[in-house]
């Protein structure tokens, strides 16, 4: 597993959880609004921490953790990502991963060997501007699609959420997000923040009004809609 960093306790990252959240290296995405731009531009040079010590913490923190949340990057990259979260649920943990939904046979599996307590996927934007916000002229949406449908099939529990920029969505485009999600349990609506260490530039947040009525419009397909980061 490439390890690149680790918060070592969160009580806001796995609902419900006290947690620990594990940040890996890499991914095959370029959102302009990436708030962890070093995990995917700059890791050539990047410092690794073993996965043995993670684990080793993890260990003596099995009392107290109630979970793992493992995020990025994209962690459906890392091959042997089945192996580690065997690993922690051997010390008892519950695990949440995060993820773009690029990978959606990585998704499957992990669900089906019971891996996986909770998944948060990433719904960069409406299907024809989701290019854009991805980072990629050329991005097949196809993988993504599958992903959204097998969640919503029901077989783990999960939640669905964009991070809002106002030079890329709009209240229709979380309209139409909402109607392509509709039926899943939860959707949050992060308001973007400028980290200081983004892959795009001159980015800026919607105000408040505009986020309201971004979850009014996307509460006509998904029972529960928050917003975060306001």
């Amino acid at each position: 597993m490439l390890i690149s960093g680790m918060q070592k306790l969160t009580l806001l990252d796995f609902p419900g959880k006290t947690a620990a959240t594990i940040f890996t290296l890499g991914c095959n995405l370029r959102c302009p609004f990436c708030h962890n731009a070093l995990l995917v531009t700059d890791i050539r040079d990047a410092e690794l921490i073993p996965e043995g010590e993670v684990l080793s913490y993890l260990k003596k923190r099995a009392g107290i953790l109630d979970g793992v949340c493992i995020t990025g990057g994209e962690p459906c990259l890392q091959t042997d990502l089945p192996d580690f979260i065997r690993k922690i649920k051997e010390l008892g943990l519950s695990v949440k991963l995060d993820t773009n939904g690029t990978r959606p046979d990585v998704l499957r599996a992990l669900v089906k060997d019971g891996l996986l307590d909770y998944v948060a996927m990433d719904i960069k934007n409406s299907r024809e501007k989701y290019a854009g916000a991805a980072g990629i002229l050329d991005f097949d949406i196809t993988p993504v699609e599958e992903s959204v449908a097998f969640l919503l099939e029901g077989h783990v529990d999960y939640e669905f959420r964009t991070t809002v920029v106002r030079e890329l969505h709009t209240i229709e485009d979380i309209g139409k997000i909402g109607e392509w999600i509709s039926g899943a349990p939860r959707y949050f609506l992060q308001n973007f923040v400028d980290s200081g260490n983004l892959i795009g530039e001159n980015l800026s947040a919607h105000d408040s009004k505009t986020l309201d009525s971004m979850r009014v419009c996307a509460e006509k397909f998904v029972d529960f809609v928050s917003l975060r980061g306001i």
